[in-house]
């Protein structure tokens, strides 16, 4: 269960990869999810400084020469304004799901005693998962927002450093702290990388000007789309999962108090995600102001770290209050 926007229909570029709803569903692995999906973006941030996108790409090529101009048909979420190489939505989703697949199998095959169960379960996850990347990879083609390679080029990516995640058993011992000095980390080696290329006189606004001048409509370039603004969302998506992970709430809903036997029960984990998705639609209405660029960068923050704050520390415990002691025909919820 996860929202829409992670297949290519993201309403306002704003709320970030469907990490905290997912972290219910899969709770042992809810931290190597959420890392591997904040670090994922912050690579991206720092990778994306080049790479043409297709909707201004052809108003600008020689390629053509004196034969007539493809005529690319724009839409709304066609208007990015960072460069286009990798593709951020294909490593989204790429990662994200390759780590909520890669969980789902390691518990669910210990409870299949039959070579042939295993085999069809396997066969339906990966099916699933391959066809999710083809719906992502098509509709950011089909927009105009990224050529086949930069799409090709996210998937290898964010399956690449889910498995490295997954081979990385600190991740599932990462303190407060250990978030706090990645979030800072990652921040700061970002934004000197961006310090070292504008002292020798690249222009990291380039691919903004490009989209301010070819975009169809003026109110389709949207300022939160910007390598700065997704460096702000997802350091801020990173920290407010740590927190969230370290609150004593966390700890009490989901260790201690929910399920049966010590184990999260699958109601409880449902309706958890089912609020957690419910909350992110709620936020998606709240824009940051775009005229005031400071503030826009600090509200920017602050909501990126109240989604996963929210959803993945408060709901839970929240969940667990309201459905404590209560039973349906013997089954915990």
């Amino acid at each position: 269960m996860v929202p829409l926007h992670v297949l290519g229909c993201r309403p306002a570029h704003d709320l970030p990869d469907p990490v905290p709803p997912l972290v219910p569903l899969s709770a042992s692995h809810g931290r190597q999810t959420g890392v591997g999906g904040c670090v994922r973006r912050l690579d991206q941030s720092s990778l994306m400084l080049f790479g043409e996108r297709p909707y201004w790409w052809v108003q600008e090529t020689s390629f053509y020469g004196n034969s007539t101009i493809p005529q690319i048909k724009q839409f709304p979420m066609t208007c990015e304004t960072s460069p286009g190489s990798p593709s951020g939505h294909a490593m989204g989703a790429a990662g994200v799901y390759y780590a909520l697949i890669t969980s789902v199998l390691n518990t669910s095959l210990q409870h299949c005693g039959s070579p042939a169960q295993r085999w069809c379960i396997k066969t339906l996850l990966w099916t699933v998962f391959w066809v999710i990347q083809v719906c992502v990879c098509l509709s950011r083609v089909f927009i105009g927002a990224h050529f086949p390679h930069q799409v090709i080029v996210g998937v290898v990516v964010g399956v690449a450093v889910a498995e490295g995640l997954n081979r990385a058993p600190w991740i599932h011992l990462v303190s407060f702290r250990g978030y706090t000095h990645l979030t800072l980390f990652l921040l700061a080696s970002a934004l000197g990388l961006y310090v070292l290329l504008n002292a020798v006189a690249v222009d990291l606004l380039w691919s903004l000007a490009k989209a301010q001048r070819w975009c169809i409509k003026a109110a389709w370039v949207r300022l939160e789309t910007t390598p700065f603004a997704s460096l702000l969302r997802n350091t801020g998506v990173l920290f407010g999962l740590g927190t969230a992970l370290h609150l004593p709430m966390w700890d009490k809903a989901v260790r201690e108090r929910v399920g049966c036997g010590g184990k999260s029960g699958a109601p409880f984990r449902l309706a958890c995600a089912s609020a957690a998705i419910l909350l992110l639609h709620v936020l998606d209405t709240f824009g940051p102001p775009v005229h005031n660029y400071p503030l826009f960068y600090l509200l920017s923050f602050c909501k990126s770290a109240t989604v996963p704050l929210t959803t993945v520390g408060i709901v839970p415990y929240c969940v667990a209050r309201a459905t404590n002691a209560v039973t349906w025909r013997g089954f915990c919820l």
